[in-house]
């Protein structure tokens, strides 16, 4: 690694990510483990996608969201798998700073429109439940393609905002990072440049980024309560709450999770129980949606198997 002064006034060219594992021995198992996970994160987020595309009574507003959601599952796991696999098959531990830039930029953009996507989907639900005469009209494809452009719009300036913010750092001591993928917290841990402001800002647009749609989709869902509790018939709230529960799961785990990984940045050392919220973030997350959503969910659950029985005839 060869000091470089820049125009930021950067000496590391390159950081030294540890990985998952240091011991040699347990390398191939990780390898084997995470390339089971990438491949049925795909797989299953593809077949999310496919279902939604045969299946008549899926072409509404809700998987509608959920079938950007699956892209952005698959996003998020390629940001970051792939290249931590990569590294363990060629024993090559360092990733050049632009690399490791881009690949936070990335992963906050997609992290952040899944963050704008589950407060869609909430508010999805707020119409269907509580203005069902006017859903089909505030819930138009128009506005579903508007909430989704919105969404990457927002996240993107919000990337954006992190990744010029951290450029500024000088990096001039330590390279490693006690990571498998390159994000903020790992990074602040590192500069020996003040973080101050980079961690306010961290928070402060943490707080318009996640705080602003955690509320809507409380605020969405105290309505939905209220609206289903007014339902006599114990099945109608069955029914009604059923389309709920698979979307609060989801955001449980993806709010659980991000709030714990960032809210610890003043942390005198970042552990490996950084690592564990990490694979929760990357892996975890994304390749338990498909399954959440397709569990309790009849409709999706007879679109995969048409597509499944398709794919055998095919074969």
């Amino acid at each position: 690694m060869q000091p470089k002064p820049g125009a930021n006034g950067t000496a590391v060219t390159e950081f030294i990510l540890l990985g998952l594992v240091e011991t040699p021995g347990l390398r191939p198992a990780v390898f084997v483990l995470f390339l089971l996970a990438y491949l049925v994160t795909v797989g299953g987020n593809l077949s999310i996608l496919a279902a939604i595309l045969v299946e008549p009574k899926l072409h509404t507003p809700m998987y509608f969201f959920l079938g950007n959601l699956s892209v952005l599952d698959i996003g998020c796991i390629t940001v970051t798998v792939p290249s931590m696999l990569g590294r363990l098959l060629s024993h090559k531990r360092t990733v050049p700073y632009a690399a490791c830039l881009s690949q936070l930029f990335f992963f906050h953009l997609l992290v952040g429109v899944d963050c704008f996507l589950l407060t869609a989907m909430a508010y999805d639900r707020f119409l269907a439940i509580c203005r069902p005469l006017t859903y089909s009209t505030r819930m138009s494809p128009t506005v579903q393609r508007i909430l989704v452009a919105v969404s990457w719009a927002c996240a993107f300036s919000n990337a954006l905002t992190h990744t010029v913010a951290i450029s500024t750092l000088n990096f001039c001591g330590s390279s490693v990072i006690n990571h498998f993928y390159c994000d903020l917290p790992q990074l602040f841990q590192l500069s020996c440049s003040s973080t101050q402001l980079n961690e306010l800002l961290l928070f402060g647009v943490g707080f318009i980024m996640a705080g602003t749609p955690l509320a809507l989709v409380v605020t969405s869902y105290i309505h939905v309560a209220a609206a289903v509790l007014r339902i006599r018939s114990v099945e109608g709230r069955k029914k009604a709450f059923s389309t709920c529960g698979s979307h609060l799961t989801v955001v449980a785990i993806f709010y659980g999770s991000g709030i714990f990984n960032y809210m610890r940045l003043g942390s005198a050392k970042l552990s490996d129980k950084d690592k564990a919220v990490g694979i929760f973030n990357t892996v975890a997350n994304p390749m338990l949606n498909p399954i959440i959503y397709s569990l309790r969910n009849p409709d999706v659950q007879g679109a995969l198997w048409r597509v499944i029985k398709g794919r055998w005839s095919l074969a």
